[in-house]
């Protein structure tokens, strides 16, 4: 049944919708699996601990809005990273909770202690 557009609007959403769930689930399960490799890797990684600075602080702020019933909920989480320069020169940003964010400040020098790029700890000096 057309409206009056010169296609077919429900022949082209049974084609189109089929197509974008499955696109969306191959996201969904590539992301996964990429999650679980990186988990993999980590873990075979060995610990180090080495000299290192605080060199910069960043929060990444996630909004997201729900509708329940005609109430609209809105959500925030936040997600902190701190990053971190070695003798070497190199540096390395990783996720920490928040509490650890807080304890932080750029400038700081002591031990970093990682896993691949996992953060495990910083010891201030």
């Amino acid at each position: 049944m057309g409206y009056g557009f010169g296609f077919d609007f429900f022949g082209i959403m049974s084609v189109l919708f089929p197509i974008v769930f499955i696109v969306v689930l191959g996201m969904i399960v590539l992301r996964a699996f990429s999650g679980v490799r990186e988990w993999q890797s980590n873990n075979k990684q060995p610990v180090l601990s080495v000299d290192a600075e605080v060199v910069s602080k960043r929060t990444h702020v996630s909004n997201h809005a729900h509708n329940h019933n005609g109430h609209v909920h809105n959500q925030s989480s936040t997600r902190y990273f701190a990053t971190f320069q070695v003798r070497s020169g190199d540096r390395m940003e990783f996720t920490v909770s928040g509490q650890e964010y807080g304890m932080l400040a750029e400038g700081d020098q002591g031990e970093l202690t990682f896993q691949g790029t996992r953060y495990h700890s910083f010891l201030r000096k």
